[in-house]
């Protein structure tokens, strides 16, 4: 995968290719990454790339001319069917989903608003717009480099693990099950006996149950979304009535 990070702080945005999985997606050629610096489309000596809105009102606006001529040199560079994203507070928010799907795509450019946010004309060239959350940050570099770090762990051969991307939270619409690893007993806290037994059919039963209560009890709204029925459902059910006397338990 291309990508493409329209910003006026370059310097900033290539911090996310410098440690971690992104920087292992580079390095294994599974992702070519630049950053791409807004003010080198400006028309004035002064780089400047902003002006006050039309109407009045506070801020700044960014003005269309130097983004468009930036969306233009970047798909030059990866190619016209690269899909540009704009992060925005006002885009549809990110998720595992979306995720995905975007690592599919053979290349993205990802403009960084700033100020008030950008010229209205500019939105033909622009394909979606994401937001990280309901809450506004100074300008898009940290959405872009989190969008960033999501997608390079899903492309071929990054992670260590081919299951290690299907089995995170949010992947199949449930959140994570419970990891141990050694020692076997830790502050007399004993790892569940059935990820000792070798029975792999159990192993996975049990870490599905895990799943399912773990959703249940933090993410309700995920659970409601599932509308689970069948072998799912008697497995949540399984799991709150071993939580509930296990919490008979403790109280005796």
């Amino acid at each position: 995968m291309k990508v493409e990070v329209i910003t006026l702080f370059p310097a900033f945005v290539e911090q996310v290719i410098t440690a971690g999985i992104p920087r292992k997606a580079v390095d294994t050629g599974a992702l070519q990454f630049h950053a791409r610096d807004l003010r080198d489309y400006s028309e004035g000596a002064d780089r400047r790339v902003d002006d006050r809105p039309y109407g009045g009102g506070p801020g700044m606006v960014m003005e269309p001319g130097p983004l468009s001529d930036a969306i233009t040199a970047a798909k030059a560079a990866i190619g016209s069917s690269a899909k540009v994203i704009a992060m925005s507070p006002q885009g549809v928010a990110m998720s595992q989903a979306l995720m995905k799907q975007l690592s599919a795509e053979p290349g993205l450019i990802l403009i960084c608003g700033r100020y008030e946010g950008l010229d209205e004309r500019v939105t033909p060239q622009i394909d979606l717009e994401v937001s990280l959350g309901d809450f506004v940050l100074s300008g898009g570099e940290l959405a872009a480099m989190v969008l960033v770090d999501a997608v390079a762990r899903l492309l071929p051969g990054v992670l260590g693990h081919e299951g290690s991307a299907e089995a995170d939270s949010f992947s199949v619409g449930l959140l994570d099950h419970p990891h141990y690893t050694r020692p076997p007993v830790w502050r007399d806290a004993a790892v569940p006996e059935v990820l000792l037994s070798g029975d792999h059919a159990k192993i996975a039963r049990w870490r599905l149950k895990q799943a399912l209560g773990a959703t249940f009890l933090k993410r309700p709204d995920l659970i409601e979304k599932l509308s689970l029925s069948g072998p799912h459902a008697e497995l949540l059910r399984e799991f709150l009535s071993e939580r509930s006397g296990e919490k008979n338990q403790t109280s005796k």
